[in-house]
């Protein structure tokens, strides 16, 4: 007679969260372009280099280890957001280039007003995440509402409105990647988020 034995095997991820790169790359991407909306220096190359690398590759990278991870909202939302800077960038530099004309401001407002769309449905998602990436969904919620107005208006004021208010975006993306890598590295809750 053969005996059958079962046993049970744990796996344990140890590989590092991605989404303080992922809120990184988008934070300090975000301030600095909307540093530029909100009238303090003219569109450079120093934002259109941030948002290929650091607001695009880098939140990529975070959708590709999200989605390792098994994390949807995160592979979505990293995903996105980092395609978004590649977009955007496409779209200011493409008609440069000569191989595009570029957007009106309705095709622009309508860009945006898409982006709007789709951040405050992600925004229902983090009603089960913590409250500061509630915070930051609705903050850029308003922020593309706010852009697609400036669009459709002409109105530089609201652009500028829109540059503070992103500013506030970026930096609260920066607040909760930064409090989650000092959270993780002391193995508790110093920072709240």
């Amino acid at each position: 007679m053969v005996e059958e034995t079962e046993n049970k095997v744990l796996l344990k991820d140890l590989t590092a969260n991605p989404a303080p790169l992922g809120l990184l790359g988008f934070g300090l991407t975000t301030v600095l372009l909307n540093m530029h909306n909100a009238g303090f220096y003219p569109m450079s190359s120093m934002i259109l280099a941030m948002g290929l690398a650091y607001g695009g590759i880098a939140q990529i990278l975070a959708c590709w280890m999200e989605y390792k991870k098994g994390n949807t909202f995160g592979m979505v939302a990293f995903g996105s957001y980092g395609l978004f800077w590649w977009s955007f960038v496409l779209l200011l530099i493409l008609p440069k280039m000569g191989v595009a004309t570029a957007p009106d401001p309705l095709s622009l407002a309508a860009y945006l007003f898409m982006w709007g769309i789709f951040t405050f449905i992600m925004f229902f998602a983090t009603l089960k995440q913590n409250r500061g990436l509630q915070i930051v969904f609705m903050s850029l919620t308003v922020l593309f509402f706010l852009l697609t107005a400036g669009e459709l208006t002409g109105n530089s004021f609201i652009t500028l409105i829109a540059g503070i208010e992103g500013i506030f975006t970026g930096l609260s993306a920066i607040y909760v990647g930064l409090a989650i890598v000092i959270n993780e590295t002391y193995k508790k809750d110093v920072i709240p988020v």
